[in-house]
């Protein structure tokens, strides 16, 4: 069990729950530029588990890694901290 606290996990919100269980995930991140070293916000996607089809469209979600489930796939759902309005 302690290995699974090594795990990253990632904040972010949910932008596609088109297909079936699986969620499409932006994660924010604030990354230095190397030279002029202005914070630059960064977005990344990330695909995730969803087992049961719990996150809809822009809800804020917890994921954590695991391993590869599919081609693209290697985060599943933790749980959804927020729901959309």
């Amino acid at each position: 069990m302690e290995e699974r606290n090594l795990r990253k996990t990632r904040v972010g919100v949910v932008v596609s729950d088109k297909m079936e269980k699986t969620i499409v995930v932006a994660v924010r991140d604030n990354v230095r530029h190397p030279l002029y070293n202005k914070i630059v916000k960064k977005t990344y996607k990330l695909k995730a588990h969803d087992e049961n089809n719990d996150a809809k469209i822009g809800d804020t979600v917890k994921v954590m890694e695991t391993r590869p489930l599919s081609k693209d796939k290697r985060w599943r759902l933790v749980e959804v901290m927020e729901r959309a309005k």
